[in-house]
């Protein structure tokens, strides 16, 4: 049977078990509820149920709904605890554990009690009664059962006439009652009972003039509000006073003493602090905080605010802050629940419920009851806590007056416009304390067995404490389950919110309270921004989502932050802020646009916000061009394909607004570089809507910008890969070529020439079916590039010709410069040179009239080349040297390096090899930072050369050696055959003629096998 839960009836109907009051749901399931247990142990019908609950309007579906209201009851407390018992229900219920039950049971004993006598009895034990009363009775269920509301209300206000009768009974206890009983008659000036109770106080402590004037105010109510005269025993009262009988005098009266000083009214001490919890952890700067905001001296009234998301643990923070500043607040701890996330009280309510806990009885109007409690409450040292603030307009009135008391707050909300001495935005926790939190809950042993799986199960939960409990609280009670196969369950999105359910916790719950309380747009910018599953956006992209103007925007970005339901990351270096949401939020977001939104919604949100990108990109190519091919087809030109389907396309990409294009054209680099995550996420998200066209339009555009220069490669894989199966999926052959000139490109900056090869082979195949020149030429240029790097230089030079040709065909800058620089390369490794400088200067003059600095800098350096290989030093390390101040300037760290790299072969070569070393190590940590393995072997054979040359044979021998590994499993065999000619020279150096012959051999083998222009080079 369900015998440990806690049901209230005298206040807001509540239940609560260990602490945690249970979700109920709404007002008519809370309604059945108190039917049942206004009967504890009787058998309530439907027909009874249907009546309380609708009255005499039922709807037709009735009896259904009160079934459906039982099941969710049961879930709520417990499958046994209502039983179906004809012709109704059942509620089994421990009467000790009704308060409605306690309450009757303690006001019989007091009557009892007074009866025989015993006044400090009663009056303690009836005080004890209306202690249960937490406000109006069967609150927050609207207008049923509003007859047994008004018996209960009736109950309890006969409860407390019945306690000052007790208190009166003693001696000296007038001095206490005079104030509430002033508070009271306010509140009900038509009781005459309550009346007399304060004449009687009042002449006892010598005030007969007061006494009087309290009567004299009465009969006027009487007379005006109802029509009536006082009643016998109020004008016996009056006419006792009148003639100062002494038989209303206690048996031992205290001196009378007409003034009463204000410190001798006595306001019940209250302590209403929830317990806090024992496996409080972490946030140990933030408890101080507060604890020093509360207690510390004070010229006015502390204010605490903390706020945050949802499940951060804003409430546990502050009740155990409270706790611990309890003794600071002697007079009383109050603590209201708000429920600002959920259906927020009213302030008149909350203020009703604190003067109840004050002992007093609250006035009808709110502000008469805003008066009072601040009077209550002067000059004594009370503490307030206000649990889950809905805004500023709910906490203002509770706020006291006096600079004694305290106040702590917690709201998701940062209720900015409050006046408050300290302020605190509790974030998630960080992983080493996530994972502490884990382990008290969960048990420490399933932390310490498993680390790495715990760290993992608190990244999953992303840190939020909720989650984290409510993860905890499931390894506890599934012991079977390892750590390992939780976060493996929670590693799968679209289940990872029904994992974090455990009781009547939930993550999901908490989440959408917040998700509610916004307004219809600012949930629909939430929705697709977890549609997006972006990992941060700038404010621009709400924009294009909601397709909405700036302004509108940026108020429902706001809005979202003073929910706490999205955070500003930091200011990216094209000074953009960043947001992003949690990532359960994000999850949570996610189902309700799957939930809510038809998928052509959806799937024009994201081809929104893709277009929105794609035009600024193009917007940014235009104005810094990085010398790529562009592989788009025309979308973002005015021309652009054709027909009905090309015009829809060309709607997708959006223009922007002055402000995001400013800040995209004057850093293109660093907006490339913010932006290029967020892009690669929408990239996926349209190719998964199956927006091809759109998707192989950005993705293609993509790597002539933020990939090719940040070495992005996980991020230009995931987008030419989706992009790639949308294009094939729709048939897209057009598409389908782009994309695997794409993906060939990426495996060259990946150093995987043989698949580069294979990936150009096939769009060039798919290109000739098509007809398309261009794309044709495209890949021929990258073939012969990927060609090239392996030492096949007679394949790589006929196509690379071939790549020439057809760009000149069409004149396309790009193009030409492109497969220009990439053939003149190829005859310079053939040796001839007359031939590579041909090529290389028609790239220049390409690069130039296309005003692409970065192609022009990648030319200059290639020429530098040349000039090196025919001994003309100085002419070399000019060029190398513009190209550096070039690259400089564009924010290429990569490419700026390899031009760094040639500058520093020609200063060897100069003779100032101590110079070059330091700048080749500073190419080795940019290599090394981007993952670029050729680079590194590159910088670590010129510092080779570096050491040969000062004569440290050691050392250079050490790093030619780790050069030729590099070059060895990159499987290049050219570039290595290079590194063992200089390793030969070093050893020779070093006296050992027969190794340094053996490796000549090696490589004047391979320079012959690649026709290299080393092979004819005397002394190999």
């Amino acid at each position: 049977m369900n015998t440990d839960t806690d049901y209230r009836l005298l206040g807001p109907v509540e239940a609560w078990r260990a602490g945690r009051r249970l979700a109920l749901g709404g007002p008519k399931p809370r309604a059945l509820l108190a039917a049942l247990l206004l009967e504890p142990g009787r058998v309530v019908s439907v027909d009874a149920l249907i009546d309380a609950i609708w009255g005499e309007r039922p709807p037709d579906t009735a009896r259904s709904l009160i079934q459906s209201y039982v099941s969710a009851l049961r879930r709520a407390l417990s499958a046994d605890a209502i039983e179906t018992r004809p012709p109704g229900y059942l509620i089994h219920a421990n009467a000790t554990l009704v308060d409605r039950v306690e309450f009757e049971r303690l006001a019989v004993q007091g009557r009892q009690a007074a009866a025989e006598g015993d006044h400090a009895a009663a009056a303690r034990l009836l005080g004890d009664a209306l202690a249960l009363w937490r406000g109006p009775a069967l609150g927050g269920i609207g207008e049923t059962l509003r007859a047994m509301a008004d018996q209960l209300e009736e109950a309890r206000q006969a409860a407390l006439e019945e306690r000052i009768a007790a208190d009166l009974a003693q001696t000296g206890r007038e001095r206490e009652l005079v104030a509430e009983l002033t508070a009271l008659v306010a509140t009900h000036p038509t009781r005459e009972r309550l009346r007399g109770q304060l004449m009687l106080a009042l002449y006892r402590l010598g005030r007969q003039a007061d006494a009087l004037a309290v009567y004299v105010d009465g009969r006027d109510v009487l007379a005006e509000e109802l029509g009536i005269d006082p009643g016998p025993d109020l004008r016996r009262m009056h006419e006792a006073i009148l003639r100062a009988d002494e038989a209303l005098l206690p048996v031992a009266p205290d001196a009378p003493d007409p003034a009463v000083p204000r410190d001798a009214v006595a306001v019940p001490v209250a302590a209403l602090l929830p317990p806090t919890i024992g496996d409080f952890t972490g946030r140990d700067t933030q408890l101080a905080d507060v604890r020093a905001a509360l207690s510390g001296t004070r010229e006015a009234m502390p204010v605490v605010v903390l706020s945050g998301p949802g499940g951060v643990g804003k409430s546990t923070l502050g009740v155990r802050a409270a706790h611990q500043v309890a003794d600071a607040y002697p007079d009383g701890q109050l603590y209201a629940e708000l429920r600002g996330a959920t259906d927020p009280v009213a302030p008149g309510e909350v203020l009703g419920r604190l003067l109840y806990a004050l002992g007093a009885d609250p006035p009808d109007g709110d502000a008469e009851r805003r008066d009072l409690f601040r009077s209550l409450v002067a000059g004594r040292r009370v503490l307030l806590v206000l649990d889950d603030a809905a805004s500023e307009s709910q906490v203002r009135p509770l706020l006291p007056g006096s600079a004694t008391c305290g106040v702590l707050i917690t709201a998701r909300a940062r209720l900015g416009a409050l006046p408050c001495t300290h302020r605190a935005d509790l974030d998630v926790l960080d992983t080493e304390p996530g994972t502490e939190l884990l382990g008290r809950v969960a048990g420490e042993r399933r932390v310490t067995d498993e680390p790495d799986a715990a760290r993992r199960i608190v990244e999953l939960c992303g840190g939020l404490p909720l989650a984290i409990r409510i993860a905890g609280a499931r390894l506890a009670t599934r012991t079977h389950w390892t750590a390992r196969m939780f976060a493996d369950r929670l590693a799968d999105e679209h289940h990872r919110l029904d994992e974090l359910a455990v009781g009547d916790l939930e993550v999901r719950a908490g989440l959408g309270m917040s998700y509610r309380a916004l307004d219809a747009p600012a949930r629909t910018a939430l929705r697709r921004l977890g549609l997006l599953a972006a990992p941060d956006v700038a404010a621009w992209v709400v924009t294009a989502l909601l397709d909405v103007p700036e302004a509108e925007a940026d108020r429902v970005v706001e809005q979202l932050i003073d929910a706490q339901l999205l955070h500003c990351t930091g200011v990216d270096r094209a000074g953009q802020p960043r947001y992003r949401p949690h990532d359960l939020v994000r999850v949570y977001a996610a189902e309700r646009a799957d939930a809510e939104d038809p998928p052509a919604e959806r799937a024009a949100a994201v081809g929104r916000a893709l277009g929105a990108w794609l035009w600024l990109t193009g917007r940014a190519a235009s104005a810094t061009p990085s010398g790529a091919v562009e592989l788009h087809r025309g979308l973002l030109d005015a021309g652009g394909p054709g027909g009905a389907a090309g015009e829809a396309l060309r709607k997708l990409v959006c223009p922007v607004g002055p402000e995001a294009t400013q800040r995209a054209l004057a850093d293109p680099a660093a907006w490339f570089e913010a932006e290029a995550d967020a892009i690669a996420a929408a990239v996926e998200r349209a190719a998964a809507l199956d927006l091809h066209t759109l998707s192989c339009e950005a993705a293609a555009a993509l790597c002539s910008s933020a990939y090719t220069v940040g070495n992005r490669f996980e991020a230009w894989w995931r987008t030419h890969d989706a992009a790639l199966a949308a294009a094939r999926r729709a048939e897209d052959r057009a598409g389908e070529a782009l994309l695997l000139i794409g993906l060939g490109q990426l495996r060259y900056e990946q150093d995987r020439f043989p698949e580069s090869q294979g990936y150009f082979k096939q769009a060039a195949g798919l290109c000739d079916e098509l007809g398309d020149i261009r794309g044709r030429a495209a890949a021929f240029a990258g073939l012969g590039s990927a060609l090239r790097e392996a030492g096949r230089l007679r394949a790589a030079q006929e196509t690379l010709v071939r790549a020439v040709d057809g760009f000149r065909r069409l004149s396309d800058d790009p193009g030409i410069g492109l497969s220009c620089r990439y053939a003149g390369s190829v005859q310079l490794e053939l040796g001839d040179f007359e031939a590579s400088r041909a090529f290389l200067d028609e790239s220049l003059r390409a690069y130039r009239r296309l005003g692409s600095r970065r192609g022009e800098s990648l030319t200059l350096r290639s020429l530098g080349l040349v000039h090196r290989a025919l001994g003309e030093y100085g002419a070399a390390e000019d060029l190398s040297g513009r190209a550096v101040d070039l690259l400089r300037t564009l924010g290429d760290p990569l490419m700026l390096a390899y031009a760094m790299q040639a500058r520093a072969k020609s200063r060897i070569r100069l003779g100032r090899s101590a110079e070059a070393a330091a700048e080749i190590r500073t190419v080795l940590d940019v290599c090394r930072g981007q993952r670029d393995r050729f680079g590194e072997a590159l910088g670590l054979r010129t510092l080779g050369e570096c050491e040969l040359a000062a004569g440290r044979l050691d050392t250079a021998e050490q790093h030619l050696t780790a050069a030729a590994a590099l070059w060895n499993d990159l499987g290049l065999p050219l570039p290595r055959a290079r590194t063992l000619r200089d390793l030969a020279a070093a050893r020779e150096a070093a006296g050992d003629r027969v190794a340094a012959g053996a490796l000549r051999a090696e490589a004047r083998e391979v320079f012959t096998a690649y026709e290299a222009r080393e092979r004819n080079e005397p002394g190999l």
